[in-house]
């Protein structure tokens, strides 16, 4: 079996769909799902997906990418985090890729993020793409990692280099990748991925964004993470079985879900 640890099947492109992307879950072994939040106004969508189907999990915060949006305070997010299918906070990060300017507001939302972490108990979801040195600065001045008693959490479609995967993982995170893994142009993201210990791995999608190989260019799903898996277990020489049960086992670790 495989796990989707991070996709938006919320989105209007995928939840119109939603019988048949379920159905092609079930047809490529993906027995899980968790429908990522993105900013509150569509908090109560992607919860109500998790209430509907027991076998998808929601998470609960405010992108970096969106800057005109309602600001969650710390104490906002655990109370919403309280749902028993609210498995985690975020995503949260650093974006200083899309963004530019003064965006000291962004550093903000993410210290909210991981005291939300903190006091509720969730673990994070990280997002970061051209900020890995603040991103990693903030969450030791935060004490997200269990080594600070935080509630740890993953580093979500990595693209940064082995030493950022590493410090993550120095604090408790674990590393998650995304089908830019299967990228003929993505020599560097899979030189750490096969550095890595499968035991600090999940995999996912990020759909409706970066279908995996063969199916680059179309629109993503969850049931397409069985390529990126496919793909790490190749990679790392690996039986397939092997990378469907250590990253599930690791999803279930993480979220602290009984299988």
């Amino acid at each position: 079996m495989y796990i989707d640890s991070h996709c938006h099947i919320n989105f209007p492109e995928l939840a119109v769909r939603m019988p048949e992307i379920l159905q092609k879950m079930q047809d490529n072994g993906v027995t899980h799902a968790l429908c990522v939040s993105v900013d509150l106004p569509d908090f109560p969508q992607v919860l109500a997906l998790a209430e509907q189907y027991p076998h998808i999990y929601a998470s609960v915060g405010v992108h970096p990418d969106y800057e005109d949006t309602e600001e969650p305070s710390a104490a906002q997010l655990v109370a919403l985090s309280q749902h028993p299918k609210i498995i985690a906070i975020g995503e949260t990060g650093l974006d200083y890729f899309r963004l530019k300017g003064d965006l000291e507001w962004q550093r903000e939302r993410f210290r909210q993020h991981i005291r939300a972490s903190r006091i509720s108990g969730k673990p994070l979801i990280i997002h970061t793409r051209a900020a890995s040195e603040d991103t990693i600065r903030i969450m030791r001045e935060e004490g997200a990692g269990t080594d600070n008693g935080g509630a740890a959490g993953v580093m979500h479609c990595f693209t940064e280099s082995l030493e950022v995967a590493l410090a993550a993982i120095e604090m408790g995170f674990y590393i998650s990748f995304s089908g830019i893994l299967t990228f003929k142009s993505a020599k560097d993201l899979q030189a750490v991925a096969k550095a890595l210990p499968l035991e600090r791995i999940l995999i996912e999608t990020d759909s409706p964004y970066l279908a995996p190989m063969p199916h680059r260019g179309k629109m993503n799903e969850p049931g397409f993470v069985r390529h990126v898996g496919e793909y790490l277990a190749d990679l790392k020489g690996l039986p397939v079985k092997q990378v469907q049960e250590t990253t599930s086992k690791n999803f279930f670790d993480l979220f602290k879900i009984t299988p």
